[in-house]
């Protein structure tokens, strides 16, 4: 699940940083201010964070090993297949709300951080710019 994760939050969000960054007249995208770039960090963890809601509930149904009635589960398929005919498909969903908001505040924290910490470090904080950390 962490994979599928990272694989929609990143490019999200360096898809919003540029188009953030192109909006608003600037001319290198290590320019948008860090708590702008938080805020593409944020929307892009709240869309990953639900988009891969399933495999999270998929995960943790298999790591129960068994359904409520005992039965064990036979792996992701058969975990997916059981949750939709017996639950309804809505059932994928179940914890989508709380997970989109840790996730987007989350995302917040971390790539807000990590910008403020990318311009200190390259002096653009400081009015100097050095490119030694991206």
């Amino acid at each position: 699940r962490d994979l599928p994760f990272a694989m929609v939050q990143f490019p999200l969000y360096e898809q919003f940083k540029l188009t953030w960054s192109k909006w608003a007249g600037h001319k290198d995208v290590r320019d948008l201010e860090s708590y702008k770039a938080a805020a593409c960090g944020s929307l892009s963890g709240a869309i990953a964070g639900a988009a891969t809601t399933p495999f999270d509930v998929i995960k943790t149904r298999l790591m129960l090993i068994e359904d409520s009635q005992g039965v064990r589960y036979k792996g992701v398929v058969d975990v997916a297949r059981r949750v939709v005919v017996e639950e309804g498909a809505s059932k994928l969903l179940a914890g989508l709300a709380p997970r989109v908001m840790w996730i987007s505040i989350g995302g917040f924290v971390f790539f807000g951080s990590c910008e403020f910490f990318k311009k200190l470090l390259n002096g653009r904080l400081l009015g100097t710019k050095r490119d030694f950390a991206g």
